[in-house]
């Protein structure tokens, strides 16, 4: 923090109320109290939070979560209270988010070395939280839930959706860019019969993604994206894009648009946001995400201009609320097991994250889109598929 305004914190206190009550005002605009009946109301532990929210913003907000500062009941409706009404947007920001916001600004945080930061960080953790957490297919993105009721079938729909979409047909060469644990290949290959080339940047999910598809016409290679030269029938990026950083948005789209034959079809699957972004919540970039960031709908069409043809945008945001809520209650569920190799810390961190998570879409702040793009090559009507 400047020093210029930690001098000056005691008169703003002075003039605005003690810490507590400039926290407890801020939480009242979205109908949450301190120490509350109701569900989502915080229950305060540590009396050293309000300054800790004030000095630190949301950093600090989580790591007092983690900590054992506080509870909520509810802490998804907490979340969803506080990003629908805005609050998190009043949480001062301290010196290490301006540094955070300026490295983002004026350089590319996602260059191919610091790209394998949130392999390392996040994916490369060991696969039993993922195991415990995500469904049999270890799907880590939004299921599909029009008409189904458990986290199975609903990433089991999603599959099929993304293959109908892609009018998959026998002996096609598809692309997983991203593929993550192979789930996508898995199916693909196995109900459709075509070819399938999966990338990632994690030797850990490469290695169990060959492991569940060594007996299926599925290659998994260890690769940066940007270092793709070949070419495919059909391309899925599945959960990719929102880690990839708007200073690389028409890279990928030009890896895209270079790695599809000239009639193909590309599905991007991503979460999307509101408005234009240059980074994420810095909880979210140092404890899960590091160096991720949500694109806008402007973002990514001016990433592609001139190099696709949008044929169709669907939004089913909500679905994330659900599948994230999903993936909580499994976590919870299954604690008994982890907590063998997790402490109480980590067991706080996944869930302050996969309710901040929900929320965000329950608040409609975010949005999963499947996008579909073909090249202006392509002739012919692109029947949309729900």
């Amino acid at each position: 923090m400047p020093a210029n305004f930690v001098s000056l914190l005691p008169v703003f206190i002075t003039i605005m109320g003690s810490s507590k009550q400039i926290v407890a005002n801020m939480l009242a605009a979205g109908g949450i109290a301190l120490n509350g009946t109701n569900p989502w109301d915080m229950q305060v532990h540590n009396q050293k939070l309000y300054d800790r929210i004030l000095s630190d913003g949301s950093l600090g907000f989580g790591e007092a979560y983690m900590d054992g500062w506080w509870d909520c009941p509810s802490l998804d409706e907490l979340f969803f209270r506080i990003q629908y009404h805005r609050i998190d947007k009043q949480i001062p920001r301290d010196l290490n988010t301006l540094l955070y916001y300026l490295r983002s600004k004026y350089f590319n945080m996602q260059t191919k070395d610091r790209a394998k930061k949130v392999a390392r960080r996040h994916y490369d953790i060991r696969e039993d939280v993922f195991e415990k957490t995500l469904d049999k297919r270890m799907l880590y993105s939004c299921g599909y839930w029009k008409n189904m009721t458990n986290l199975d079938d609903a990433q089991e729909h999603k599959l099929d959706l993304i293959c109908r979409k892609l009018k998959l047909e026998p002996g096609m060469r598809v692309l997983d860019m991203g593929c993550g644990w192979g789930g996508f290949a898995n199916f693909a290959a196995e109900k459709y019969k075509v070819n399938v080339v999966g990338i990632t940047i994690s030797e850990q999910q490469a290695a169990y993604a060959r492991k569940i598809n060594r007996d299926l016409p599925v290659e998994i290679i260890v690769k940066d994206y940007r270092d793709l030269h070949d070419k495919f029938d059909r391309i899925a990026a599945i959960a990719m894009t929102e880690h990839i950083g708007y200073r690389n948005y028409r890279a990928q789209m030009e890896v895209l648009s270079r790695n599809l034959v000239d009639d193909g079809i590309c599905l991007l699957h991503t979460i999307g946001g509101n408005y234009p972004a240059k980074t994420t919540d810095p909880w979210i970039d140092k404890y899960i995400f590091p160096n991720g960031m949500l694109p806008s709908a402007g973002q990514l069409a001016d990433a592609w201009k001139g190099l696709f043809i949008l044929e169709d945008w669907h939004n089913f945001g909500p679905d994330y609320d659900l599948t994230c809520m999903a993936w909580r209650k499994k976590f919870e569920d299954n604690w008994h097991e982890l907590s063998a190799h997790y402490n109480e810390s980590f067991y706080r961190m996944w869930r302050y994250y996969l309710s901040a998570s929900a929320a965000s879409f329950r608040s409609r702040k975010n949005h999963l889109w499947q996008i579909i793009l073909t090249k202006p090559t392509k002739l012919g009507l692109y029947e949309a598929v729900r």
